[in-house]
């Protein structure tokens, strides 16, 4: 099968494979969903290099996340070198036409999972991400409350989010930043955000690293801004029976939304409808010395400095204890 995509032809091999058993979605239905939301997709994911999600065999076989571009990849996708914690680099596709995410959905790739950077400037972040998580107990109801108290913070300290579901039951909020700070200081500003969160409903909210510290609270993952740490693209599929996929949202939306209103045959109805609600974010640009200063005030008032980094990363100048506090204990 051959699909018309701007001014390329995508070939979609095996169109008749079944991805999603529980729907009857296959993977020509996946290509088509990239092809109906295509400017928006591409909207999220231009010019950054992306981990590709990629289920050759549907959401019952096995994956895998390719962070190299692959071999066959087409000399007209551009790839970004993106740099390793430790010390090691890579190539990564950097989308920069919609044929390229049809492309990559040819090959399985259900998730696509963009780097906050682009490939000009790989070294300072242009997103600020946040990731509101529900554990256990806890639901997308709690994750809303969250948000809605998030947008004050933001808004108090001079930033504006654009909110999306995970796909799950969690929700996400990107803030478009000038690309003048290192991966610390978005993640210093993150933690200061967090943190403040955290104070304002210590009861719902939690900055614990650690899963047997968090409680029935919404976990602000401070640590997806850290380097090599990716959040699910607006539009995404993700890798759940129903498939379903990472909504964008206008802030009056989200009390109401439901994340199983999102799925493969659903958002392209919606997008036809109300286009990108997301198109408007790359036309702002704020940014972090406010954020920056509540960290400082933070650690100079109360004492309050780093938290710890993914298991992946090398140990940083400043980071606490890299253990689990029952161990610790012992």
């Amino acid at each position: 099968m051959e699909l018309t995509v701007g001014g390329r032809t995508v070939r979609v091999t095996n169109p008749g494979k079944v991805y999603f058993p529980e729907r009857g979605f296959t993977k020509l239905d996946l290509a088509r969903y990239y092809l109906a939301v295509g400017e928006g997709a591409l909207r999220a994911l231009r010019d950054r290099p992306t981990t590709l999600e990629r289920f050759p065999d549907g959401v019952d076989g096995e994956s895998f996340f390719q962070k190299r571009a692959p071999k066959n990849l087409p000399e007209w996708i551009p790839t970004g070198r993106i740099s390793f914690p430790s010390g090691r680099h890579a190539d990564e596709i950097c989308p920069t036409e919609t044929a390229a995410v049809v492309w990559a959905a040819n090959l399985g790739s259900l998730t696509f999972h963009p780097w906050p950077v682009r490939r000009g400037d790989t070294e300072h972040p242009d997103e600020l991400r946040i990731d509101l998580d529900p554990q256990p107990g806890t639901d997308y109801e709690d994750a809303v409350r969250a948000a809605g108290e998030l947008r004050e913070v933001l808004d108090g300290l001079g930033l504006r989010g654009w909110p999306k579901t995970s796909g799950g039951r969690g929700l996400h909020v990107f803030v478009p930043i000038a690309p003048e700070w290192t991966f610390a200081q978005v993640r210093r500003s993150a933690i200061a955000i967090a943190r403040e969160l955290e104070r304002r409903a210590p009861e719902r909210v939690t900055t614990k690293w650690w899963k047997e510290e968090r409680g029935e609270k919404i976990f602000v993952d401070y640590n997806q801004t850290a380097r090599d740490r990716t959040i699910a693209s607006a539009y995404s599929v993700r890798p759940r029976p129903h498939a379903p996929v990472s909504a964008p949202l206008r802030w009056e939306e989200v009390p109401d939304a439901r994340p199983r209103d999102f799925d493969l045959a659903t958002m392209p109805v919606r997008y036809r409808e109300l286009g990108d609600v997301h198109a408007d974010m790359d036309e702002h640009i704020f940014r972090l010395e406010a954020a920056l200063e509540l960290a400082a005030r933070d650690e100079r008032e109360h004492g309050l400095g780093d938290l710890p980094y993914p298991p992946e990363h090398p140990k940083m100048a400043g980071e606490p204890k890299r253990v689990q506090p029952s161990r610790a204990k012992k």
